[in-house]
């Protein structure tokens, strides 16, 4: 296995989705958005190691064996004592999915100051994090410290992705003020709609990109479903629309869309050390091909039942997404 170059730390979810048997029959799957960001990076080809607790349960040996098969490093997975966090998907007639949360004793919340890494493998050029971990004690705090310390070093690109699930991350003004925090140590973000309308609810999402640009990511891009994505940078802003698809469910589509980018920025040499300044150089043909590369793999994620981020091979056949 090479040596690491991206490090996800964050959550696993048990996603229990519908089938075509009806409502009361459910489909088990691994997911959660830091864990499918992590498959989404290796399937492309991006050495990855995923930092997370996994649970005790059935689920987490499921969790475990999941992502065991998709080549991620495992000096990063923590056995842990507590459960697996579970989340029922409800999925809407346009595709779009909706969750119940079951998740107030998981594991992947409870990291003990020992569990996380002192010091990252020096051939990490990216550290991510993302979503709920992001918010529940006592794990938050630790992850905060974490890309803190990564902050000061400077020898690697640290990129969020708030992934906000407002039922699950306590009060809406204190998970608020969490999130910017997180968000201005960050060289990379990534943000939906959905999380601009959380933390800037009287902002257009141009303008709410501005603002967390304004905290001081160099590049922030925000994915909006159907209509596409954009990206800010600099003085710089460029969009592109959403490849055209039959959408089966929009299950991982954001976290796919989040793993192509790294993918995308490891491949052309935009993460490492001095981050600012390599992510500075970016044009807007940059940003332009950043942007359809990590909308191509959503596109290609959003035809399939739940979190099946595409490959390289996926990605070079466009007749997929018509």
């Amino acid at each position: 296995m090479s040596d690491p170059r991206l490090v996800v730390v964050g959550e696993n979810v048990m996603d229990l989705l519908p089938t075509p048997h009806g409502p009361e029959v459910l489909h088990a799957a691994p997911g959660g958005g830091p864990a499918n960001t992590a498959v989404s990076a290796s399937r492309l080809g991006v050495p990855t190691r995923l930092l997370a607790r996994i649970g005790s349960d059935e689920f987490g040996a499921r969790i475990r064996a999941r992502l065991l098969a998709e080549g991620l490093d495992p000096d990063g997975l923590i056995e842990a004592e507590e459960p697996s966090a579970l989340a029922m998907a409800t999925v809407r007639d346009d595709g779009s999915a909706r969750y119940d949360f079951r998740m107030a004793d998981a594991a992947d919340w409870f990291w003990r100051p020992d569990e996380l890494p002192v010091h990252l493998a020096t051939s990490v050029t990216a550290l991510h994090a993302a979503s709920i971990a992001l918010f529940r004690e006592p794990g938050a705090t630790l992850i905060e410290a974490l890309m803190s310390r990564e902050n000061t070093r400077g020898e690697v690109t640290l990129s969020i992705d708030p992934n906000i699930r407002g039922d699950v991350i306590g009060d809406s003004d204190t998970a608020r003020v969490l999130a910017l925090r997180h968000l201005a140590q960050a060289h990379l973000v990534k943000a939906s709609d959905e999380d601009l309308a959380f933390l800037f609810p009287d902002l257009s999402a141009d303008r709410a990109a501005r603002a967390i640009a304004d905290l001081g990511p160099s590049l922030v891009v925000v994915t909006l479903g159907a209509e596409g994505a954009l990206a800010v940078h600099g003085g710089t802003e460029v969009a592109v629309s959403a490849p055209k698809v039959e959408v089966v469910d929009t299950v991982g589509a954001g976290d796919s869309f989040m793993g192509a980018l790294l993918h995308w920025l490891d491949r052309t040499g935009r993460l490492g050390s001095e981050p600012a300044a390599r992510l500075a150089g970016l044009d807007e043909g940059d940003l332009h091909a950043l942007l359809t590369h990590a909308a191509t793999a959503a596109a290609r994620t959003v035809t399939r039942v739940g979190a099946d981020p595409p490959t390289e091979a996926d990605l070079d056949a466009p007749d997929r997404t018509g």
